[in-house]
């Protein structure tokens, strides 16, 4: 059985494919990279554009192997997904009060019961904590004795257009989707680990298009938001202030580019001439990372206003993690530390649970840039391990997924 990982982004789609092994472990067998187009913020703005996209990346899969096409998980973004806290309360159903399966999934059914526009869909509900007979904080209720079953959860929902939209693109090209994650969710499930989701930590995941973050504490997700600003912001504020073309000022933000302007001599010049022929300007280094530090300071401020909405500014022990391709620009994580008043790291995926089958995918994967696409991985075969009776959906349709995501 394989498992395919489509991130999606608005620059680039990243494709990850494992084999599920017997004893359950994922052996990465094709790491890859291909341009996209169609996708902007995190939402598909030209079906056949972006249908084109995915077929270029699902034609390297076919290419290998026509299975790797039925399981596909694939990344939701953009900033039209909410998070609502919601509460469930069952009776429990046997006689001798022992609290079973059915019992958890009808009490997390019945968190599901709120009221959502019909353009919304449900993606998550994730169990925050269950309460037998008044009795919080349990993690795992399977077996124990009660009468009353509760749960607090999260519910994540999206604007069903935009999910409607992505599956119609990925079914054309060919796909059949196993399912869809939270982008923050799927890049922290890689990047973070138990003990730092238990002290209370931020992922932060910088990508072209959108920026997304995850709040954790005592295990729990506390909070999870998707940003409408990205790198790419930062390369079209540099095509303005050097007077240059898109294409230019990206190559310069990759050569060039500091998120700290005061660690850069204010002498040292930048020949654009032999970036752009058709330029003659010398802009000073320190001008273009003045540039990039400005943006990702807006970015860094989006972040603190959702810790102070939520109660959780510079009160979180282990940090922040970055990742996404912003995570590599040289001086970001100094600038974080000076902005969110927490400890920084950049965060490198998981690979310890997969077996790299070529040497070259190490390389590859231990990459911030990569986060979500592993995330989706494990994401997937996280399900595998939870529902023995999970198969490959056949045709997870438009209406499958509707069926399956709603309450």
């Amino acid at each position: 059985m394989y498992i395919t990982a489509l991130d999606i982004g608005s620059a680039q789609i990243k494709t990850l494919v494992a084999e599920v092994q017997k004893n359950g472990q994922l052996a990465i067998i094709n790491v890859f990279k291909t341009p996209s187009e169609g996708i902007r913020k995190g939402e598909v703005i030209d079906i056949e554009d972006a249908t084109r996209s995915i077929n270029s990346s699902l034609a390297e899969v076919k290419h290998f192997n026509k299975s790797a096409l039925k399981n596909i998980f694939v990344n939701i973004g953009g900033s039209n997904v909410k998070i609502h806290n919601s509460r469930g309360i069952i009776a429990v159903s046997r006689a001798d009060n022992e609290i079973s399966q059915d019992d958890i999934d009808r009490v997390i059914k019945a968190s599901q019961a709120i009221n959502l526009s019909p353009n919304r869909m449900i993606l998550h509900t994730l169990a925050r904590e269950f309460i037998i007979d008044n009795i919080s904080n349990i993690k795992e209720p399977l077996g124990m004795i009660g009468t009353r079953l509760e749960v607090n959860t999260l519910i994540i929902d999206a604007f069903s257009p935009a999910v409607k939209n992505l599956i119609k693109c990925i079914e054309t090209a060919g796909g059949n989707l196993g399912g869809l994650i939270y982008g923050p969710l799927a890049a922290a499930r890689s990047v973070l680990t138990k003990n730092q989701k238990i002290l209370g930590s931020i992922l932060v995941d910088i990508g072209f298009g959108t920026t997304g973050m995850a709040v954790y504490e005592d295990n729990k997700l506390l909070n999870a938001s998707v940003f409408p600003v990205g790198t790419g912001n930062i390369t079209n504020d540099l095509a303005i202030g050097l007077k240059c073309s898109i294409k230019t000022a990206e190559k310069v933000k990759l050569s060039f580019g500091s998120a700290l302007a005061r660690e850069v001599p204010s002498k040292e010049k930048v020949d654009m001439y032999e970036i752009d022929e058709t330029i003659k300007a010398s802009p000073s280094r320190k001008f273009i990372s003045e540039i990039i530090e400005v943006r990702l300071a807006e970015v860094f401020e989006f972040i603190n206003n959702e810790l102070k909405f939520i109660g959780k500014m510079r009160q979180l022990p282990a940090g922040i993690v970055l990742c996404g391709s912003g995570a590599k620009m040289p001086g970001i994580a100094e600038l974080a530390k000076r902005e969110l008043k927490l400890h920084v790291q950049i965060g490198i995926p998981e690979t310890d649970v997969l077996e790299l089958t070529n040497a070259e995918f190490s390389s590859q994967i231990e990459d911030p840039e990569f986060a979500t696409a592993v995330g989706l991985l494990l994401w997937g075969n996280d399900q595998l391990a939870r529902d023995s009776n999970w198969l490959p959906i056949k045709k997870f349709s438009i209406i499958n997924i509707l069926k399956h995501f709603k309450p």
